[in-house]
């Protein structure tokens, strides 16, 4: 993950192409598009680790899901900011409902419902039936961020890496893109690994109280 950051960030700046209608703020492209990419792939891992959990009840299912929504929050608030902050020099305007950013926002929306259902219900079984009820509506919304740009008229420009006539990118530009999409991927493991081990550790305590508790 560090040597990602690291060498992502040297080639943005020091080792970059300047985009010549864009100049320097091309390089906001290379948070706003690793962070959009980790916010539907981090809601469609937690969406299919929701089904495991209600299918086959694992017990990590659960954990899993849960470790995820946070993180996929993060990577949808960076998202919507970094969007904001390269919208305005290029459409010249912070915001426009279009519907690929209110889509999007919709996804925010989406995690911090996951996130208060967790919070409100104190059974962890209740809990994690109903958050995971909610991450398999909200899948529907996936697809809408995807073909948003194809299905309307919108600001925001159609896909540039994944198409079907080949990239609209230049090759130039690729560089940088790829170590910070590799850094995001890193870094979102990383800290799920972390908190599934919080998560593990605060059931294990809890565990340990209650058993202490029924020994009175």
């Amino acid at each position: 993950m560090l040597v990602g950051f690291v060498w992502g960030l040297y080639l943005i700046f020091f080792e970059n192409y300047v985009d010549y209608q864009q100049r320097e703020t091309v390089n906001i492209m290379y948070l706003h598009v690793p962070s959009a990419w980790m916010c539907m792939s981090a809601y469609a891992l937690m969406a299919v680790a929701s089904a495991v959990s209600l299918i086959w009840r694992h017990p990590l299912a659960d954990l899993t899901a849960k470790a995820t929504a946070p993180i996929g929050m993060a990577f949808t608030a960076l998202a919507l900011i970094t969007g904001s902050l390269w919208g305005k020099p290029m459409w010249g305007t912070w915001w426009e409902w279009d519907g690929r950013m209110t889509s999007v926002l919709v996804l925010f929306f989406l995690y911090m419902g996951y996130i208060a259902l967790w919070q409100a219900i104190d059974n962890f079984d209740k809990a994690a039936k109903a958050a995971s009820i909610l991450a398999l509506v909200g899948v529907i919304n996936l697809p809408i961020i995807k073909f948003s740009v194809e299905w309307w008229n919108t600001l925001h420009q159609p896909a540039s890496f994944m198409r079907s006539g080949g990239m609209a990118v230049d090759w130039g530009l690729m560089g940088p893109m790829v170590a910070m999409l590799v850094a995001f991927n890193a870094y979102y493991v990383t800290v799920l690994l972390w908190r599934m081990k919080a998560e593990l550790m605060e059931r294990r305590l809890q565990a340990i109280s209650m058993g202490m508790a029924a020994g009175r």
